[in-house]
């Protein structure tokens, strides 16, 4: 995904990426690979799951697996264990959005989905991870939030809802978590090049894409190589001192 050479700095360490099949978590997957991490790539989609880790190499190993399900988590991290010896940084990264429009529009099935997906899952997570890093003597567990938690975007009202509690949670665990040196912090991305794209604008036409476009100061949308970028950081040694952080990766768009 980059243009340069990786410099290992997640050298020795061991990744879960959720949503890891395409999108940001396909980005964070092979940019966690250049720098030296092994991944796990786990996916609803288990045949993408594996074809990025095909792509990846001897460093990852792909799972199947759906983040609302309490045995699948712990498959994740069994797969992280098993092969690579443990597990140092949890990604929640898989989300769920319904369409853009009227919040009285969206039926019960996917408001349930959204629940599950977007703020279960970071439950289920840390109720498997914590112990395991906890052993270790520490990690680091990183969300994908959204700008739509800190700038709620009109048409997404239970989505915005979701990812705004995302963000107390993260900031709630690193307070709670800070004294095992498990650090926690999310991402908040602005709409980037992603398989909910359509459904966050509630059209793909050429004509929602320059109003989005024209919202954001930096002027274009973000990129899953934007969003590795700033997870890298977040879960490398570099960021041995921020925990409970929602970084705003977002063009200017939270300006």
């Amino acid at each position: 995904m980059s243009k340069e050479k990786g410099v290992d700095r997640l050298k020795g360490k061991v990744a879960i990426v959720t949503g890891g099949a395409s999108g940001f978590g396909a980005g964070m997957a092979f940019r966690f690979a250049e720098e030296g991490a092994k991944v796990v790539v786990a996916d609803l989609n288990g045949e993408g799951a594996k074809a990025v880790a095909s792509k990846i190499g001897e460093s990852a190993v792909a799972i199947g697996a759906d983040v609302s399900s309490r045995a699948d988590t712990e498959a994740m991290v069994k797969a992280a264990t098993d092969n690579f010896g443990r597990l140092d940084i949890m990604i929640n990264n898989a989300g769920y959005t319904h369409l853009n429009g009227p919040m009285t529009d969206v039926d019960e099935e996917i408001f349930d989905r959204i629940y599950t997906v977007n703020m279960k899952a970071i439950y289920h997570a840390a109720q498997v991870v914590v112990p395991v890093m906890e052993s270790q003597g520490g990690g680091s567990i990183i969300t994908t939030a959204s700008t739509a938690a800190l700038r709620p975007r009109p048409g997404l009202t239970w989505y915005n809802a979701s990812k705004g509690w995302t963000v107390t949670a993260t900031k709630s665990m690193a307070v709670e978590l800070a004294p095992k040196n498990i650090r926690v912090n999310c991402l908040c991305p602005v709409a980037g090049e992603t398989g909910m794209l359509a459904s966050f604008m509630g059209e793909d036409t050429p004509e929602k894409r320059a109003m989005f476009r024209a919202s954001i100061p930096l002027g274009r949308l973000s990129t899953p190589l934007d969003i590795a970028n700033a997870a890298l950081w977040l879960a490398s040694d570099e960021a041995a001192f921020i925990t409970g952080v929602a970084l705003e990766v977002d063009g200017g768009r939270c300006i």
